[in-house]
């Protein structure tokens, strides 16, 4: 079935973007104009706003999801850039990319925040913040978030 959705994401800055995917370890496919999906709209969810059917597949990029059998199809138009996907079950990016695409969402906002600080004059240092959570008597760390911080040169 068919379930293509935009992942809610304002994406001001394709150089973010594209560093957001190689730092999940996805493939930027500059100029790709399809992206693969189920293939054919079935009327079962709601198209994403302002798309037709015969939108869907088409893009001016795609990004590729390494474990997912579909592709982000990246959609620019009327200078807006939109992130279509299909995130029914068996594609597996929602599996891979989080519900919502929250993943990639993450990793665009410390991307596009590194990259605008750098252009303000700012050095940079990235570090995942831990928080120590038990489970019985064994201690276990997870990374619960990524912290920046900014300095002037």
């Amino acid at each position: 079935m068919s379930h293509v959705s935009a992942i809610e994401l304002e994406i001001k800055d394709l150089d973010a973007l594209k560093a957001a995917c190689e730092r999940l370890g996805m493939k930027w496919k500059e100029g790709q104009t399809t992206y693969k999906w189920y293939g054919h709209w079935v009327g079962d969810y709601p198209l994403p706003e302002g798309f037709k059917v015969e939108d869907l597949g088409k893009c001016s990029h795609a990004i590729s999801v390494p474990g997912a059998s579909y592709e982000i199809g990246v959609v620019t138009r009327n200078g807006k850039t939109t992130l279509l996907w299909d995130f029914w079950s068996s594609g597996g990016l929602e599996r891979v990319l989080g519900q919502g695409g929250g993943k990639l969402k993450q990793a665009y906002a410390v991307e596009a925040a590194k990259r605008a600080a750098k252009k303000a004059g700012y050095r940079v240092q990235e570090k995942r913040t831990l928080l120590d959570r038990f489970r019985g008597a064994v201690g276990m760390k997870q990374v619960d978030g990524i912290r920046l911080t900014l300095r002037r040169y």
